[in-house]
C-alpha cells in the first residue's frame, strides 16, 4: 500500500516541480530551459531528489541557481501539495538524455553491410 502512495507522491512532485520551475526568476534557472526528469521522495517524506536536465547554460551555474532557489521552490511545493511534511529538495543533474542522444548519433553513423551479398559476388567473380 505504501509503495502506491509514494509513487503517487513522486508523480505529483514531478508534475508540480515542472510548473514551479517556470516561476523561478533567477536567470540561471529561467534561461536554462530545465526539464524535470524524475522525483524520488524518501519513505518518511523528509527528503526528495529531483532529477533534471537543461538545454542551455553552464551546468555548475544552473546547479547553483537551483540550490539558491530551493527555499522558494520548496515553499511553492508546500502551497500546492497537501502533505504534512514538505521534503527538503536536492537537485541532481540527469545525464541520461544527453547519453541517449550520443548513442543515437553513434548508431546513425553506422553503415550496414550485408555479408551474404559480398560472399555471393566474390563467388561469381571466381567463375568467370
Amino acid at each position: 500500500m505504501a509503495k502506491h502512495r509514494r509513487g503517487r507522491i513522486n508523480d505529483e512532485v514531478l508534475k508540480e516541480m515542472a510548473e514551479i520551475l517556470r516561476e523561478v526568476k533567477d536567470p540561471r534557472v529561467r534561461d536554462a530551459f530545465i526539464s524535470v526528469t524524475g522525483a524520488d521522495v524518501t519513505p518518511d517524506l523528509k527528503y526528495a531528489k529531483i532529477y533534471y536536465s537543461h538545454l542551455q547554460g553552464d551546468s555548475k551555474e544552473v546547479s547553483k541557481g537551483l540550490k539558491s532557489s530551493a527555499g522558494f521552490i520548496r515553499r511553492k511545493l508546500a502551497e500546492r501539495l497537501n502533505l504534512r511534511i514538505t521534503p527538503e529538495l536536492t537537485f541532481i543533474v540527469d545525464e541520461s538524455i544527453a547519453h541517449g542522444a550520443h548513442i543515437a548519433s553513434l548508431l546513425s553513423g553506422l553503415t550496414y553491410s550485408d555479408d551474404s551479398d559480398e560472399d555471393n559476388s566474390e563467388d561469381e567473380g571466381d567463375e568467370s
